[in-house]
């Protein structure tokens, strides 16, 4: 979806100015001679979780009942946001001169878990999500979209394990259907046809409204003492006085510790650059807490939402 410049409303869906002539239409070009289909990763959860308080959860979720949205440009109305972003992108295409192409989706789904800061990453949502999305793609008759009424739209539901070793925000490792461990994060059934009434209970969710607060970012338990070194190395080499505070003689230097002053290290770190992309995880030995962990004088950065 990032090669859209406008996805809303849908009939307004064109592409980046930067790519829309030197790559998308040469792209389209071909698909459209090859009859081939446009490949897309498509993911609710991203626009949801930007904007909850102008996005419904419920419609994000297919859960919307008799939530809707009707295009002004076009009068068609949309009961869940999936439809709305396939259909920017049926109506990009369109304005480039190709009207007719194929869209496959070839990622969706919903984070079942994710950090402090990462709203609505659970597993009761990422289950609603996915059986949800699978009734409706096992639909018969199709149901398509409201644009392409009744076309057949294959999916690949992104992903079949948690990756718990990927990098990134925590969201990153918890798209799966199973743990790495292979047991079932939720009971899922690719038919479409098992009832509700028959999955056995979901945890509620206790993340679908932002949190507010301030966050740290420490040492992992268990975090290995030979990488965490460097990882201490590399949060204070990055300027700006990230460790000044841990320094000998100074108000954090003791208790002289490598845990304490790595988990200052990463709190400072993380607050200074959370803003430019730095993440709390530093190769898993990262993790965000509620707790201060400030003692004495020393004052731990952190990160307030």
């Amino acid at each position: 979806m990032d090669v859209l410049e406008s996805s809303f409303p849908p009939s307004n869906g064109t592409f980046r100015s930067d790519i829309s002539v030197s790559v998308v239409k040469p792209l389209l070009q071909f698909l459209n001679r090859t009859k081939s289909f446009f490949f897309l990763d498509v993911y609710p959860y991203f626009p949801w979780s930007s904007q909850p308080h102008n996005i419904k959860l419920d419609y994000a979720l297919f859960e919307g009942g008799n939530l809707t949205y009707t295009d002004p440009g076009t009068g068609l109305t949309y009961t869940n946001l999936l439809d709305q972003m396939l259909d920017s992108v049926v109506f990009a295409m369109k304005r480039l001169g190709f009207p007719e192409i194929r869209l496959w989706i070839a990622e969706t789904g919903w984070p079942n878990a994710g950090d402090i800061d990462q709203i609505g990453a659970n597993i009761y949502n990422a289950a609603t999500y996915n059986r949800n999305l699978i009734k409706r793609l096992n639909a018969k008759p199709p149901v398509g979209t409201p644009a392409r009424p009744g076309s057949v739209l294959p999916t690949f539901i992104f992903s079949l394990y948690n990756e718990n070793q990927k990098g990134g925000p925590g969201t990153e490792r918890h798209w799966g259907l199973l743990y790495p461990n292979e047991s079932s994060v939720y009971q899922i059934d690719l038919t479409g046809e098992t009832p509700e009434s028959e999955y056995p209970p979901l945890p509620a969710p206790e993340n679908n409204e932002p949190y507010k607060g301030k966050i740290w970012c420490v040492v992992a338990k268990g975090a290995n003492r030979t990488e965490l070194g460097s990882a201490l190395t590399y949060a204070c080499g990055q300027g700006n006085g990230t460790c000044e505070p841990v320094q000998p003689g100074r108000k954090c230097y003791k208790p002289v510790s490598l845990v304490r002053h790595a988990s200052f290290a990463f709190s400072s770190y993380w607050a200074q650059f959370r803003s430019t992309g730095g993440t709390c995880y530093f190769n898993g030995l990262a993790v965000q807490t509620m707790k201060d962990p400030s003692h004495g004088s020393c004052k731990f950065p952190s990160v307030t939402l």
